[in-house]
């Protein structure tokens, strides 16, 4: 059986630094899917005529290979995407039945634009801190050991996307200073066909083989502030980082704009986190607003479950009042789900196209806290494999938070959301006590890491964000 660690990845998110307490012991059990070699039941994806997608900046002869008669035959029909599940059958897992939580959860009240949740939080000392510890990696930085690692899997089925030809465009102003939020077009053959934002540093990621239609060449478009520059980047070329400067590129606002999603599970098995989560929400301004660059700071939230549930998706707009986007919270309880893995393809494509992302000079992030893969066996045409390219195009990076009881499959999807938009997978560490403790060990197939407070590592995170901006 899988056991999930009490009181893991929300709160992480909401504590800051704050009033996350120790947990430990195991949480009720998720089931992954017995039966081997399928994706959750029977997969409902047509086939595009895609072998499995190749390792990025690996010769093709190195790409693994697919058996006849695998279930790894199985294709969506997107360019630059395969279906592969596992060809070993899977070790049968008991079923176990998820936890009654629904209404089970109170937020303490909460007078409108009241400060005392702040002060609380401020008050408190390290001592009171969470012990959890947290590791990350970089993917899109570790660019070698990340492609090992996606030719060695052999999980249960995921969408691979072809990254396996990479290009950087970096933006920067005619002082240097790197240009957030402009707007990259891409061309294959006079006809549009992908359009990026960079981030705060300035940098956005290409893959030309993810695109629906293939080029010798493709023309790119680099605008921002009415000031467009056009380079060529040939497919298939030795060059992989491609700088640009825009003279004309305006400099930031004064003040950082910042977008922050909480994109949660709410099933059954979430309780702890989304009780902690009500608990701790003002400690969220308090950390942001004590950062040098005081950003302009907006929250919001995509809540969802799973098909056959009260509700599939709740989607919360974008608000820059704490105590408003706090009574929103306390809105939200835990129940439903049953099966391992959950909707979190709509719910993706909810965060992404649901909410007023401002996208024109804004950091944006989404936080993904799920503890499940997404049903690969709803035949959905908005799967994760297009839709974080779809975060990509509107400058949105992806921090996906796992647990140890996140299996093999949801390592594999949550790093490629992390890797596609630029961001970083982040996975909680234990010691000799297991689950629950601190210390620097990890189930998960990474190697070269370090470890710190997974709160001090979310305050890094968003401070590195806006660390870019002058």
């Amino acid at each position: 059986m899988r056991a999930k660690r009490s009181g893991l990845m929300v709160a992480i998110f909401f504590t800051f630094v704050m009033t996350l307490g120790a947990c430990s012991g195991a949480r009720d059990e998720k089931v992954n899917p017995s039966s081997p070699g399928e994706v959750d039941g029977d997969a409902a994806a047509p086939s595009d005529g895609h072998g499995p997608v190749g390792i990025d900046e690996l010769a093709a002869s190195e790409v693994p290979t697919i058996e006849d008669g695998s279930m790894a035959e199985v294709t969506e029909a997107v360019a630059g995407f395969s279906v592969v599940t596992e060809e070993e059958p899977l070790e049968e897992i008991e079923s176990i039945p998820a936890a009654d939580t629904a209404g089970g959860i109170e937020a303490p009240a909460m007078e409108e634009g009241s400060r005392e949740g702040v002060e609380l939080a401020s008050a408190l000392t390290l001592d009171q801190n969470s012990r959890l510890t947290a590791g990350d990696v970089d993917d899109n930085a570790d660019w070698d050991e990340y492609f090992q690692y996606l030719q060695a899997y052999s999980g249960a089925a995921v969408i691979k996307v072809d990254v396996s030809e990479r290009h950087q465009i970096w933006v920067k102003d005619s002082q240097g200073n790197p240009v957030l939020g402009a707007r990259i077009g891409i061309e294959a053959n006079g006809q549009e066909v992908s359009v990026l934002r960079t981030h705060s540093d300035g940098r956005a990621y290409f893959f030309p083989r993810t695109s629906p239609i293939s080029a010798d060449t493709y023309t790119v478009n680099i605008s921002a502030n009415e000031q467009t520059e056009t380079i060529s980047i040939p497919a298939g070329g030795s060059q992989r980082e491609w700088f640009v400067t825009l003279p004309g590129a305006a400099p930031p606002s004064a003040f950082a704009k910042l977008d922050i999603l909480f994109l949660i599970d709410a099933t059954g098995s979430m309780a702890d986190e989304i009780a902690q989560l009500k608990d701790n929400i003002f400690a969220i301004s308090t950390q942001i607003d004590a950062l040098p660059s005081q950003p302009d700071v907006r929250f919001g939230m995509v809540t969802y479950r799973d098909r056959d549930d009260e509700f599939l998706t709740n989607v919360t707009e974008f608000t820059p009042e704490v105590s408003q986007f706090a009574g929103q919270l306390s809105r939200v309880y835990a129940d439903g789900g049953g099966d391992y893995p959950e909707d979190l393809n709509e719910a993706l494509s909810q965060a992404i196209h649901g909410p007023e992302w401002r996208v024109e000079e804004t950091v944006s992030l989404i936080f993904l806290v799920s503890d499940a893969p997404p049903h690969l066996d709803y035949g959905q045409e908005n799967h994760y494999g297009v839709e974080m390219l779809q975060a990509a195009s509107r400058g949105i990076k992806i921090y996906p938070i796992a647990s140890s009881g996140l299996d093999s499959q949801g390592e594999y999807i949550f790093r490629q959301l992390a890797q596609a938009t630029g961001g970083r997978f982040i996975f909680l560490t234990y010691g000799a006590a297991g689950p629950g403790s601190s210390g620097t060990e990890t189930d998960f197939d990474v190697s070269d890491y370090s470890v710190s407070s997974l709160d001090d590592l979310i305050v890094k995170i968003v401070e590195e964000e806006l660390s870019f901006l002058p």
